[in-house]
């Protein structure tokens, strides 16, 4: 387990999380616990998906069928969000590494922890397919190994033998490449002999540490699967048949999982799991890992959840703290010689006033943005939080990233983090064309010296109410139709999305490009050319993106080179 990083949610739903336990192809996974002190897996899943519509409609149908799931060797469903901003699902949290996880430290299991294993999960499988669903992802990764037997988990593209679940398009694989059934790799009708044949797969994996259809790249694997007999050397005897029947490329010829459970384990998995079923080193492990857990979550206890309060004053190059007068009694009524007046500051992009008979407003404290929240008229709604602070305190996993279609958007009440949220006062900020002049709009061949550089800052979009990250803009010297430069997001997943940007206009009060994803790009982001803006505010630049498909983002950015 990693722990959380600074830009990932402290909270989901009614779950505090604790640590992040790993990533796929569908979301993130993290350990939480609920209010009540149950400890939990919640899975987010990434954030381009909760744009999507018909994938919405498909996970509220996946979560209906994995709820149904309820066996003995699975982790059950124990709460969901299909409708919120990002959906997320919660099952039972089990104590063991993954059977990847496993093999890859301590090497193959032994016989007696093969058996037993096959005969859990073959159990689980019989459960699964008995209430009309194919799991379609069985693999070691989705495999646990507890103290109490093994696991299965991730139902997230469980598919109704019906068809009414499917999450893919026709034609369209699901699935683990080396694990898949050859009937999944070819899109052809999927019945619960397509998670036999990953069963097969899984348990040559445990007894041997090494996968049946090896291969480097996923074309090479999935043609094996198809039309190449499974590598079972390490197996033997009566267990090296049952996984050859597993690995049968006709369907029909592969034994139902009631049938395995009943040649591994004729009293039951729980029998052989009751007698202690894995290797000491295994149970080590596990126990350690139990430990860890009961450490993190009393550390999780000690310190509230929320902002962290400053040990002292800062002092350095915005000068000492003010000077506080003593503080008054509880009961005493000060008169209006007795108040001490506390200075305020001002916004960074504020216009000094002198003061009578001064040169100008030196020895001014500049204050990029306050972390207080005021009362924004009837509704109460608040401003003036920074994205740093409504990442953290919010625990917000919000991303829209320069050229993607992230959209992550779990803040309360809509808190406005853009550029036109205004000050900490609640009014709107100063048009940055306030008080220019004709010749600050008067058209120029090339770039004005006071835009060059390197800039960041966070953002947000949908109007100020999804943060998006960090963006980084480089600027450089160019003539109308050049290169200007490049400007990269990083999500608050990591994900970095980065646009080439040509220029179309300058002046000294604003420049226009043109930007477009670069190659190299994740398949998340979007390559579609759409045109940025950037405006001096200050010291500052704001930049924005009429790109509708990443929301139409904007920043308040910083020169830092």
């Amino acid at each position: 387990m990693q722990p959380l990083g600074a830009d990932e949610p402290s909270v989901v739903g009614p779950y505090r999380l604790l640590g992040r336990l790993g990533s796929g192809g569908m979301g993130r996974v993290y350990l939480g616990r609920s209010a009540g002190g149950r400890t939990v897996a919640v899975k987010i899943v990434h954030p381009h998906f909760a744009l999507d519509e018909e994938f919405r409609e498909r996970f509220r149908r996946e979560i209906a069928a994995a709820r149904r799931v309820g066996g003995a060797w699975t982790a059950p469903v124990l709460d969901a969000d299909p409708e919120a901003p990002v959906p997320w699902v919660a099952t039972a949290y089990a104590a063991g590494p993954s059977l990847t996880t496993a093999i890859s430290d301590g090497g193959p299991l032994p016989t007696h922890s093969v058996r037993t294993l096959g005969a859990g999960l073959a159990e689980a499988l019989s459960a699964v397919h008995e209430l009309g669903l194919v799991h379609r992802d069985v693999k070691p990764s989705n495999v646990l190994l507890t103290l109490d037997g093994p696991l299965l988990i991730d139902f997230g593209i469980a598919r109704a033998i019906d068809g009414t679940a499917s999450l893919t398009s026709t034609g369209v694989s699901v699935g683990s490449p080396g694990y898949m059934s050859p009937e999944q790799i070819l899109g052809k009708g999927i019945t619960g002999a397509a998670d036999v044949f990953s069963l097969g797969a899984v348990l040559a994996f445990a007894a041997t540490g090494e996968p049946p259809f090896p291969g480097d790249t996923t074309a090479a694997l999935l043609y094996k699967v198809v039309h190449e007999e499974p590598h079972l050397t390490g197996l033997d005897g009566a267990l090296r048949d049952l996984v050859a029947a597993c690995l049968r490329k006709d369907p029909a010829a592969r034994p139902a999982p009631a049938e395995i459970a009943a040649r591994l384990a004729p009293e039951g998995a729980a029998r052989l799991v009751a007698g202690g079923w894995l290797p000491g080193p295994l149970v080590e492990q596990v126990s350690r890992g139990a430990v860890r857990l009961l450490n993190l979550e009393a550390a999780q206890d000690a310190v509230p959840s929320g902002p962290v309060g400053f040990s002292r004053p800062a002092v350095g190059e915005f000068g000492p703290p003010p000077v506080m007068g003593a503080a008054e009694p509880r009961d005493a009524v000060p008169g209006p010689t007795d108040a001490v007046r506390v200075p305020e500051p001002e916004p960074r992009d504020a216009t000094p006033v002198p003061e009578p008979g001064t040169g100008g407003g030196a020895g001014r404290i500049s204050v990029s943005v306050a972390a207080t929240t005021t009362g924004g008229g009837v509704s109460g709604r608040r401003r003036g939080l920074s994205c740093t602070v409504a990442l953290g305190v919010a625990a917000a996993l919000a991303a829209v990233t320069v050229g993607s279609v992230f959209v992550l958007d779990l803040l309360p009440g809509g808190i406005d983090l853009g550029p036109s949220t205004g000050t900490d006062s609640g009014q709107a900020s100063p048009s940055p064309s306030a008080g220019s002049t004709e010749a600050d709009s008067e058209a120029m061949d090339r770039v004005p010296a006071s835009y060059l550089g390197t800039w960041e800052g966070a953002g947000a979009g949908l109007d100020g109410a999804v943060p998006m990250g960090t963006f980084r803009l480089v600027v450089e010297q160019a003539e109308i139709g050049e290169r200007l430069g490049e400007v990269s997001n990083t999500d608050p997943l990591g994900g970095v999305c980065v646009d080439e940007l040509s220029l179309k206009s300058a002046a000294r009060n604003e420049v226009v490009a043109e930007a477009k994803g670069v190659d190299g790009n994740p398949a998340t982001c979007s390559q579609t050319p759409h045109m940025v803006t950037l405006t001096p505010v200050g010291d500052d630049l704001t930049y924005s993106s009429d790109s509708t498909d990443s929301g139409e983002p904007t920043a308040r950015l910083t020169k830092v080179e």
